[in-house]
């Protein structure tokens, strides 16, 4: 059997990524080649990401490949993957989640967030938002390219520290420059965030297909996750939009969803949270929670942050 071959980008947390899958069907006995692509986010670094202008920056060369045929899975970050799936690909798995939190990382063992002349590189516009709402003595400032590359540039002193997610910090070993996690409660995550995320054709054969997904999927996360993306899928939104969606299970088995949404300067905060008992509905959850959000005043924000950007 030819081996599978997956798809990723070349930063070493993406290589991370796609070697964790590899591994995961060596188990099963599959052979296994990665394949590197470079995405249009991996090469247009001077903009910020709201401001590249397109969706799937991160995704979009991948999916072509899997289209041609170049390769038989993408492998993604899942909060990179865009709220809707063209007709000809599919999500095939969502791997076990790691821990949701934001975290702050710094060189400095005494960072104070509270200082006056607090200055912390993110290129995530939700972050940007509620650092604005809870930490509004913080100047924001840009900080794209990889892990490696932000961290450079903390170091080089262009930021005070930077505001990233636990599992990429994690993954890459960077867990003693953890200064501060921010409480998910407040600093809720992106939709997907902490999970990988598995692509393929739909024309994938059947008895592979199935065989990838028993391989690596995680059925406690891929609802969990089918119930945030129907709130980023209905909200209409993007890595460009600073809504934030978390599904989460109660000590009783019910799944809970705190999906929101925040202006871009923090001062205005829609959110909602509702339990179902019954997991086939979850899709169902993020479309409800969403078009609250929406109706409560989301539509509003939602109408600034665009005539902003376009202006």
């Amino acid at each position: 059997m030819k081996p599978i071959r997956i798809g990723t980008r070349g930063s070493k947390l993406a290589l991370w990524q796609a070697n964790h899958v590899a591994d995961r069907l060596q188990q099963r006995g599959l052979a296994t080649e990665i394949v590197i692509i470079t995405t249009k986010g991996d090469v247009v670094l001077d903009r910020s990401l709201d401001k590249i202008g397109a969706k799937g920056v991160f995704t979009e060369e991948l999916e072509i490949s899997l289209r041609t045929g170049h390769i038989d899975l993408a492998v993604h970050s899942a909060k990179d993957v865009q709220s809707t799936i063209p007709d000809d690909l599919e999500l095939l798995a969502f791997m076990e989640r790691e821990q949701v939190n934001d975290v702050v990382v710094s060189f400095d063992p005494n960072l104070d967030l509270t200082r006056p002349d607090l200055v912390l590189g993110t290129s995530s516009t939700r972050r940007k938002a509620m650092l604005q709402r809870y930490y509004p003595n913080a100047r924001t400032a840009e900080a794209r390219g990889n892990l490696q590359t932000r961290l450079r540039k903390l170091e080089e002193g262009q930021y005070h520290a930077l505001v990233l997610a636990y599992a990429g910090v994690h993954r890459m070993e960077y867990d003693d420059l953890i200064r501060h996690v921010l409480p998910a409660t407040q600093f809720v995550p992106a939709a997907g965030q902490g999970s990988v995320a598995i692509e393929c054709a739909r024309n994938l054969q059947p008895e592979l297909k199935e065989t990838l997904h028993q391989a690596l999927d995680h059925l406690p996360t891929h609802t969990a996750l089918l119930a945030e993306r129907a709130f980023l899928r209905t909200m209409e939104g993007g890595c460009s939009i600073p809504s934030f969606a978390l599904a989460t299970y109660t000590p009783e088995g019910a799944l809970k969803l705190h999906g929101g949404l925040i202006s871009l300067n923090g001062q205005q905060y829609i959110e909602e949270t509702k339990s179902i008992t019954n997991q086939a509905e979850a899709e169902a959850l993020g479309v409800q929670i969403a078009e609250s959000v929406l109706q409560r005043g989301g539509q509003e924000i939602l109408d600034d942050i665009r005539a902003h950007r376009v202006a």
